[in-house]
């Protein structure tokens, strides 16, 4: 029998890892693939006693949106109304979002500590919702097309 050894990972993903916004792509490429390293880890590090887990915030009031937010001074037009909606200049949720901070990172370590450490935890009232939205709505397509995705068997 191997010993148990404890700790813990906790790796900050967003809810962009599931719901993509324009002009976001990149960012949320990056979250999906922490998301899924992290899920393969979870899997392997369990039976050790290693506790891991993914958060998921919505908007915080850091300084994400502001003076880290960098972007080519070039804008280009045909993006206006998709992509650019992210750009500086057009961005007006800086200072405005809704979740805190302090009371984020108490929650994460409360989270951590729990007997159940969820593997995904969802930070924010803006990221339940969405989340809520996202997997009804892939559950819908998901259904809707059951038939037809089987039909690749042997």
């Amino acid at each position: 029998m191997r010993a148990k050894k404890s700790g813990a990972v906790i790796n900050i993903s967003s809810i962009a890892a599931l719901r993509t916004a324009p002009g976001s792509g990149y960012y949320a490429a990056s979250k999906c693939a922490l998301e899924g390293m992290t899920e393969g880890l979870y899997l392997e590090t369990a039976p050790l006693g290693i506790k891991v887990m993914i958060v998921e915030p919505g908007a915080f009031r850091t300084d994400f949106a502001g003076r880290s937010l960098t972007q080519s001074k070039t804008a280009i037009g045909d993006y206006g109304e998709t992509a650019g909606t992210r750009r500086i200049e057009n961005d007006k949720t800086h200072g405005t979002q809704p979740g805190d901070p302090d009371k984020g990172a108490g929650l994460i370590i409360e989270a951590i500590e729990a007997e159940d450490t969820p593997l995904r935890l969802l930070l924010g009232r803006d990221a339940v919702k969405v989340a809520g939205a996202v997997l009804d709505n892939r559950k819908n397509e998901y259904d809707k097309w059951r038939e037809f995705s089987s039909r690749s068997d042997f």
